[in-house]
This record gives C-alpha cells, structure tokens and sequence, in this order.
C-alpha cells in the first residue's frame, strides 16, 4: 500500500477536480492524471469519472473510499502514537459541525486544544445534518456535532444539551411578540425551512400530524445567512434554535417566541465516525467538547434557551 498514492486519491475524491488536486499538490494536473491511472491499473478498475466540472468516483471508488480513509488515518495516528509514548495526544482529529454550533462552542474547543493540547490539530468540517450524516458514515471526519430529535441516544451518540425551538419572524412581527407561541399557531403560516433531506422537518412534520396542524414550507435554503434575511424582510417564519438565532443577530434585526403546548426540543449530540480507531487524540477532543457543553454559561443558553429579553433584543 502506497500511503502518498491512496492520499492522492482521497484529496481527488474530496476536491472533485484534479486541477484543484494539482494546485494544492504544487505541480501539473497531467502528472496528477498519471498517478490516478496507475492506481487504477494497480486497481485494476477506473475509480473516477471525468466529466467537464472535473471527476466524480465510480462504483468502485465509492465503494472503497471508506475503507482508504481508516486506513490513512489509521496510519497517521500510528505516527503519531509512536511519537506519543508518553501518553501525549498528538494527531489529527476531524470534526464536522452545524454551522450554528460553530460559535462559541468549536472556537472555545479550538482555543482550549490549543493551549492543553498543542499537537492535537483540528480540522473542521461546516455542513447541514444530512451531509454530517454521509460524512460519518464515509469516515471522512471522526466526530460530529449535529442535532438529534430523539430523546433518546442511539447508535452510540452523546447528548451534550437540550435547545428549544423558537419561531422566528421580522422585528415588530405580531405573532412573535410575546416569549411563547403555542405549536397549533403554526398552522398555514409561510415557513423557510432547510432542504430535504432533513429528518428536523421530518420530525416538525411528525408533530404537526399528531396535532392535526398544516405546516406550510414556501421556502427552502440550506444556508442559515439566507433564512435570516428571508424572515427579516417581513412574510415569512423559521423555526431555529438559540444558537442560530444568535449567530443572526450581527445581521438581521428578529425577534423570536419559544414554541410551546407542545415543546419541540432537539438535543446536540456528539457522534463518531462507526469506521476508524477512537484515538487518544478523539477522545481528548470528546472530552473537551463534554466539558465546554456542560461548563455553566453554555449549559445555561442551551438547556434554558436564549431569554426573551435576549432574543426580542436581536
């Protein structure tokens, strides 16, 4: 096994383009297309598509990518743990986050690894649940921090804390003045929603069935920026929780009531990977990322909500 060959590979497959593989690579994309026909002579089977926007992997390619990345990470962390005799975490940890979550929780995680833990590096992956979801599953990251419905933990999942859901509607909005709103004033109203997939909405519309109320998603858009001023710019609702909200207020002007009768509360959980080895360097990760959720102020705006003095102030 060629560590370089199958690093070339991945970073194909991750970046889509061989030109793009080449610029980062510092060198020419024909030698970058000579390399990817060795391996797949070595192969014995094509692992990319070219197309005119670049390369996409084949069956082949798709059905083997996994298995390359434990296997670079694999040995990367074999590195690393060699050089790690004394118990020190050293390595690579990937960790793919909801936009939402990126603030404060990610950048206090980055700042404590950086002065506990200075050879534990961070690589963080942006993205809507249903691409976290595919991310783990292909072990392209190791950890994720994305929201979970369930009350429940599954599959190995950690719950960190619980965040209300909140309708979100334009400064001077009506049915958003007050701190609550009841679940059955949803019905009919014009909602922006993320894109589907998207078990959240999934979970919203399974609620509305059970209490006989109509949701009406006019709009979809997975970025949370666009939502922000969709709803700011009057006619239209979102239904979001704290930490988005918040990450909204340096943009648009909201305001905000906790939904209520029944709550709709969803919980941010910590995954792993199922492919891959829970290195010393992912459970250090792990247990930072438990202790900044759980620390008083974070534990507070999660499990109690932004207040509503808070929110309508946004």
């Amino acid at each position: 096994m060629d560590y370089a060959a199958w690093k070339l590979f991945i970073d194909a497959a991750e970046l889509g383009s061989l030109s793009k593989v080449a610029v980062a690579y510092g060198t020419s994309q024909p030698h970058i297309s000579r390399q990817i026909v060795e391996l797949e002579q070595y192969c014995g089977g094509r692992l990319f598509q070219r197309t005119g926007r670049g390369v996409v992997l084949t069956e082949l390619g798709a059905r083997i990518a996994p298995r390359v990345r434990t296997w670079l990470a694999s040995t990367e962390q074999l590195s690393s743990d060699i050089r790690s005799t004394a118990g020190e975490p050293i390595g690579v940890v990937r960790l793919g986050i909801l936009p939402s979550t990126a603030h404060p929780l990610v950048s206090t995680l980055y700042h404590r690894l950086r002065e506990r833990y200075p050879l534990v590096q961070l690589q963080v992956r942006e993205g809507q649940g249903a691409l976290l979801e595919t991310w783990l599953e292909q072990g392209s990251v190791d950890l994720a921090i994305l929201f979970r419905n369930s009350p429940t933990p599954r599959n190995g999942d950690e719950y960190l804390v619980e965040a209300a859901t909140y309708l979100v509607g334009a400064e001077g909005d009506p049915l958003t003045k007050d701190s609550t709103v009841e679940f059955s004033r949803l019905d009919g109203i014009p909602l922006v929603s993320f894109c589907r997939p998207n078990s959240w909405r999934d979970r919203l519309e399974q609620v509305a069935g059970e209490h006989r109320i109509s949701l009406n998603f006019a709009a979809e858009a997975d970025s949370l920026s666009l939502q922000g001023h969709m709803v700011a710019d009057g006619g239209i609702y979102a239904l979001l929780g704290p930490y988005a909200i918040a990450n909204l207020q340096k943009e648009c002007r909201l305001q905000a009531s906790m939904v209520v009768e029944p709550a709709v509360p969803r919980f941010i959980a910590l995954a792993m990977s199922p492919h891959g080895e829970l290195t010393l360097a992912c459970r250090t990760v792990m247990q930072l990322t438990r202790e900044i959720a759980r620390s008083r102020n974070l534990s507070s705006e999660f499990q109690q909500g932004v207040s509503a003095a808070f929110v309508r102030s946004i």
